[in-house]
C-alpha cells in the first residue's frame, strides 16, 4: 500500500489563510447550488448528550458533495455555559474523505468553519430573500456565529444601521465594539429585544436560551422584512409563521425532525410542513425556485446547518492552504 497522508489545518492555520468575505460566501453557495441540483447526499444530523447537567450536546453532521468529490463528517460540541470557562460555546472538527474509497484526506479545526459557514448561509439566504434595499439589521445573540452573520450580511448590504442585543450587557457591548471596529461603522448595542428588532429590514435571531421562551414578538416584525431564526431553543411565537408569504429552510429533512431548533413547535403543530414550505435555499440558489419576488413579501428563513456547507468551505480552505503553503501533512498509514 502506498503511503497515505492527511492534510491538517489547525485554528492558527485557518486564521493565517485570511479567507475573504467573498471567498467564504462563494464556497458555501457552491455547496448550496450542488444541493439544489440534486448532487449531494445529506444524512440527518444526530446528537449526543453526555449528561443533562453539562448543559451541552454534540452535533454530528454527515454529507457528500459530488461536484467537490468529497464526503465529510463534522462533530461539533455546543455548550451554552462555556463562556464561564473562557471558552467558545462551540468546538468542532471536520473530517474529509475520498467518497470512493473511504480514504481519509483531511482534518480541519471546524470551530471557525462552523461560525463562518453559518454566517455565510445567513447572508446567502438574505441575498435571495431580503429586499435589495435593506438598510437596517437587527441581530439577537452574540455567540461565535453571530459575528460572521453580521459581517457577511454587511458585506452584501452595507447597512445604514446595525443593532445588536444579547442577554449579558458585557457580551453585547463587546460584540458591538468589535463589529464597529472591524466594519468601520457604528454598531448599536440595544438593551432589549423590542428595541433591537422593531422596524428592522432583516432580523436574525441567534439567541442562546436554556429552554424555549417566546421573546421575539410577531407584532414587531414589519411588512417586507426577512426573519432568520436559528437558535437552538425557540425564541419566537407560534404566530410568526402566520404573517409569512414564504417560508424557506436549508434542508427540510433536518428541519422536520429532531428535538432542537427554533421552529420545532411550528413543525409539531403543523404550521410548518411540506405543504407550507416554499423551498429549500439550495433550490433558490440553483435557480429552480423563486426567491423574493416583491418588496412587500414578509419571508422567514430557518437554517439548521448543513454538512455540505462545512465540506464546501473546508475544501476551499484546503485549496487556498495548498497555494500558500499553510498547514501540515500528517502520515496516516
Amino acid at each position: 500500500m502506498k503511503p497515505i497522508y492527511i492534510d491538517y489545518l489547525n485554528a492558527l492555520d485557518i486564521d493565517a489563510l485570511a479567507m475573504t468575505d467573498a471567498e467564504i460566501i462563494g464556497a458555501v453557495e457552491a455547496g448550496l447550488v450542488a444541493q439544489g441540483n440534486g448532487q449531494t447526499v445529506i444524512e440527518p444530523r444526530v446528537h449526543l448528550e453526555p449528561d443533562p447537567s453539562f448543559h451541552g450536546h454534540f452535533n454530528v453532521l454527515r454529507g457528500y458533495v459530488a461536484p467537490l468529490d468529497a464526503a465529510g463528517v463534522k462533530i461539533v460540541g455546543d455548550y451554552v455555559g462555556n463562556y464561564m470557562h473562557g471558552l467558545p460555546s462551540e468546538f468542532g472538527i471536520l473530517n474529509l474523505f475520498d467518497p470512493r474509497t473511504g480514504t481519509p484526506r483531511a482534518i480541519l479545526d471546524a470551530t471557525v468553519i462552523t461560525d463562518m459557514r453559518t454566517g455565510a448561509v445567513t447572508a446567502i439566504g438574505a441575498k435571495h430573500l431580503a429586499k435589495k434595499s435593506s438598510k437596517v439589521l437587527a441581530h439577537i445573540g452574540a455567540r461565535g456565529t453571530a459575528y460572521w452573520n453580521v459581517r457577511l450580511l454587511d458585506h452584501l448590504f452595507d447597512f445604514d444601521e446595525i443593532r445588536v442585543h444579547s442577554r449579558r450587557p458585557d457580551s453585547r457591548d463587546s460584540f458591538a465594539a468589535k463589529l464597529a471596529a472591524d466594519l468601520s461603522k457604528p454598531v448599536i448595542a440595544v438593551a432589549d429585544w423590542k428595541g433591537c428588532v422593531e422596524g428592522a429590514d432583516i432580523v436574525v435571531e441567534a439567541s442562546r436560551l436554556p429552554e424555549p421562551q417566546p421573546l421575539l414578538k410577531t407584532e414587531w416584525i414589519k411588512r417586507g422584512a426577512l426573519v432568520v431564526p436559528y437558535g437552538t431553543m425557540s425564541a419566537v411565537e407560534l404566530s410568526l409563521t402566520d404573517i409569512m408569504q414564504k417560508i424557506v429552510v436549508d434542508d427540510w429533512g433536518q428541519c422536520k425532525s429532531g428535538k432542537f431548533g427554533s421552529l420545532r413547535a411550528h413543525v409539531e403543530t403543523g404550521r410548518l410542513s411540506e405543504a407550507t414550505l416554499h423551498a429549500e435555499l439550495g433550490q433558490i440558489a440553483a435557480g429552480l425556485k423563486a426567491g423574493r419576488q416583491s418588496d412587500g413579501e414578509t419571508i422567514l428563513f430557518w437554517h439548521r446547518g448543513l454538512s455540505l456547507s462545512d465540506i464546501a468551505l473546508g475544501k476551499a480552505m484546503l485549496a487556498k492552504a495548498s497555494e500558500k503553503g499553510i498547514g501540515q501533512r500528517l502520515r496516516f498509514a
